[in-house]
């Protein structure tokens, strides 16, 4: 982690820093089962900890931050179908905040489970 990433989660309010870091290992994770990403490489974007496909191109930027009203958020490009199509997997077992985002309050509202299936979309958005 570079120390303008390590600053980005240490500047977020305790409970929502949890939160990110536990949505970082998923990323991480899916990445690690998903060959055709190559390497994920996180990086500072809009002041928000962002993970991207540099080598292969292959995804859709991912971003990590607090919301002002409390808890945090994945975020993805809101010019993509992403959150229209996992709103149509998951339903309301998330909370969304449009085209761009999922909205957390605590890391007990994650599900991994359900929540694996947007991040490997991300990763591989431009391999459609």
């Amino acid at each position: 982690m570079s120390p303008q990433v390590q600053a980005a989660f240490a500047a977020a309010p305790p409970g929502a820093r949890d939160g990110m870091l536990a949505l970082r290992g998923l990323i991480f994770d899916q990445a690690r089962d998903l060959p055709q990403v190559g390497r994920v490489e996180e990086a500072l974007r809009w002041g928000q900890p962002s993970y991207l496909t540099p080598d292969t191109k292959s995804g859709s930027t991912i971003r990590l931050g607090a919301r002002k009203e409390g808890g945090f958020a994945l975020y993805v490009h809101c010019q993509t179908t992403l959150i229209a199509d996992f709103r149509d997997m998951a339903g309301d077992a998330f909370r969304y905040q449009g085209k761009r985002a999922v909205l957390f309050d605590t890391t007990d509202d994650i599900q991994p489970a359900l929540l694996s299936a947007l991040i490997r979309k991300a990763l591989t958005y431009h391999l459609r």
